[in-house]
């Protein structure tokens, strides 16, 4: 009986660390999947950068709040002038809302006209789980250490309404802009909003 607790305890341990929240100040979950380009991606590669993780879902209102004006490509373009490395992903399930081939996710990064380093494709949702990505778009920052530094909203106004965006302060612009000066990060952590990331 003893015995059998112990095995239940142990097994109990293992779930518990397997759906581990990603913890700021600690080293950022590692993960490997394709890009729509075919190409492999791993976030080991990246050490030395830092990288933006943004999880995406074109048909979401919130997305479109951020796309249809630009202002998500402006910021994309911008960091990644710096050297930040930006990464779209997708974790929509095959049937669900969002889910992209990796033809159309092609076609779509052209029509979108993003500007992200790549397009990253999650359908089976592994990427998202270790995450624990809620929403699109829903933002994770990784120092050029692998340590995670920001998780959360993109900025303060919880709406699908462009017209907030100028008067919004923007969490992930402000954690690189600090990091990238050797400065603490004020806003470590923040409440993500959007659609519901559309896991199988």
């Amino acid at each position: 009986m003893q015995r059998f607790l112990t095995v239940l305890s142990v097994v109990g341990l293992m779930a518990g660390l397997a759906v581990a929240a990603p913890e700021i100040g600690k080293p950022a979950p590692s993960f490997s999947t394709k890009g729509s380009d075919g190409k492999d991606y791993n976030l080991a590669d990246y050490k030395g950068k830092f990288v933006v993780l943004q999880w995406y879902n074109r048909d979401c209102p919130f997305i479109h709040k951020h796309y249809d004006g630009g202002h998500m490509q402006k910021l994309q373009d911008s960091y990644g002038k710096k050297g930040v490395v930006w990464f779209e992903i997708l974790s929509s399930a095959p049937g669900k809302e969002g889910y992209l081939t990796a033809a159309e996710a092609q076609e779509n990064r052209v029509k979108s006209g993003t500007k992200a380093t790549a397009t990253l494709l999650d359908p089976d949702g592994k990427v998202g789980r270790l995450y624990e990505a809620k929403t699109t778009p829903h933002m994770f920052v990784i120092d050029s250490k692998g340590f995670l530094i920001y998780k959360g909203a993109i900025d303060d106004h919880n709406s699908a309404d462009a017209a907030d965006i100028p008067n919004s302060k923007n969490y992930v612009a402000q954690a690189l802009d600090e990091a990238m000066a050797g400065k603490p990060v004020s806003t470590s952590s923040t409440r993500p909003y959007g659609c519901g990331v559309k896991y199988r």
